[in-house]
């Protein structure tokens, strides 16, 4: 036996104790956005056939969920809208138009609970006859010709009473126009959560079939980041703080650990990770076929998201965390 083995890590295992005192990475309920997808209707739950346990929301239906998470302590939402065909158009004027659902939703959620935090979806895809991100035209997305619509979703969503504005369109420069047009209306509190360092990614596939956004053409391969590429989100970061941004985000969460932990190593501006549909989907189905411990293997998941340097965590799985740390803390 080595007498000289005077250091023992495994000292400071040997209890639930002395493992709390070490722990390096804690997550909360208060790190973590609960997405919720919204459409037309009364009393309208539909599950998402991709996503087991995930629901499209009417209004009405949407306040009572949102109700049931305060109690839980989630105080964060994100809103992504399925909008009608029969209002869809080139500009994606339905984006912000008066009295659109979307931004009716919003009004209506921060009246009944102003004490929640609603985050918004800010890009032409879910209103665009094109289903791009931006403005086509000849099959080319134009980056400036897309800025000033998303600068009037911008104000409108600001005007519903939204607290943080969520650009996912990886357009060139938006972040700057879209502060510059809330600050010129008065809204300097609304904040900028930037979709930064936002991937070409397989993992959005759900996410798409919950709010049918797909591209009706080509894909999102000239504005979103090459899943190869990690130095060129420090490139989107370096221009998204310049520009505003309040914080900056990394999507997909898990493939992408190590940029997360880049942008973490290299800014102090808070950043937000989105664990999406894709990686929300395969768990799920490891889960139901038995394969893994749901109760086990979904904190995991999200600890090491937060453990890679994600401040905020935007995920599915937010009220099952928060049940499950309620019933055992």
């Amino acid at each position: 036996m080595n007498q000289l083995m005077l250091r023992r890590p495994r000292r400071n295992r040997k209890s639930p104790a002395t493992r709390g005192h070490i722990r390096e990475t804690r997550l909360s309920v208060e790190n973590l956005v609960y997405p919720l997808f919204l459409i037309e209707g009364e009393k309208q739950k539909i599950e998402v056939p991709s996503m087991p346990d995930c629901y499209r929301w009417s209004t009405d239906m949407a306040l009572g969920e949102i109700e049931d998470c305060l109690k839980l302590g989630i105080h964060s939402f994100i809103l992504f809208p399925a909008i009608d065909e029969a209002l869809k158009d080139k500009e994606a004027t339905y984006g912000y138009e008066e009295g659109n659902r979307y931004c009716e939703t919003i009004r209506t959620i921060k009246e009944r609970f102003p004490e929640a935090c609603v985050i918004t979806d800010v890009a032409m895809d879910p209103y665009s006859s094109d289903g791009h991100d931006g403005y086509v035209e000849d099959g080319e997305i134009l980056n400036d010709r897309t800025l000033p619509i998303l600068a009037k979703m911008s104000v409108a969503q600001a005007q519903a009473g939204a607290d943080i504005l969520g650009p996912s369109d990886m357009m060139d420069g938006r972040v700057g126009y879209m502060r510059q047009a809330l600050d010129k209306e008065g809204y300097t509190n609304v904040g900028i959560m930037s979709y930064t360092a936002k991937y070409a990614s397989a993992f959005y596939g759900p996410f798409r079939d919950a709010l049918d956004s797909a591209p009706k053409a080509g894909d999102k391969k000239t504005y979103q980041m090459d899943p190869a590429n990690k130095l060129e989100a420090l490139i989107e970061a370096d221009l998204d703080v310049e520009e505003g941004a309040d914080y900056i985000m990394v999507k997909p969460a898990l493939p992408y650990l190590d940029v997360i932990h880049l942008l973490k190593e290299n800014y102090s501006t808070p950043v937000a990770a989105y664990n999406v549909s894709g990686e929300y989907a395969m768990l799920k189905a490891a889960c139901l076929n038995g394969w893994l411990e749901f109760e086990k293997v979904m904190p995991e998941m999200l600890l090491s998201i937060k453990r890679a340097g994600a401040d905020v965590i935007i995920t599915y799985f937010a009220k099952d965390f928060a049940q499950i740390q309620k019933i055992r803390p």
